[in-house]
């Protein structure tokens, strides 16, 4: 299990802004259009695990113009994820490949070009 005491560490001002953006990567597959938007829960969350007090510090993120895109990028470096426009090419002709080879219909196609996609370390930026 990946830890994130390390890229949580280098954003002592802003933790929970970073760790929205960390949480939503991993576990919708891309960063969120507006971290504010967190559902209140979340951060809540979050806000505990951290140790902070108060949520509601998350209301002023991206106030600062590419604090959210600065931390995307941080994150995706970190975790050695791909954009997804640099394997779009490759997964074009993956799939393209395997939809020759075998008999996988769209179901599987899709199927397995999710598999691909999470083998390949890649995230959407949203």
């Amino acid at each position: 299990m990946r830890t994130e005491r390390p890229p949580l560490a280098l954003h002592r001002h802003n933790r929970l802004e970073f760790a929205v953006q960390l949480t939503s990567a991993r576990f919708c597959g891309c960063f969120l259009p507006d971290p504010r938007q967190t559902p209140a829960q979340v951060a809540a969350y979050l806000a505990e695990q951290l140790g902070i007090d108060d949520a509601s510090c998350l209301k002023p993120y991206g106030k600062r113009d590419g604090t959210d895109r600065t931390h995307a990028g941080e994150i995706q470096h970190i975790e050695g994820w791909r954009d997804f426009a640099e394997v779009a090419d490759e997964l074009r002709e993956w799939v393209d490949a395997r939809a020759w080879t075998t008999g996988d219909g769209p179901k599987g196609l899709f199927e397995a070009a999710a598999g691909w996609w999470e083998s390949g370390g890649c995230c959407c930026l949203g």
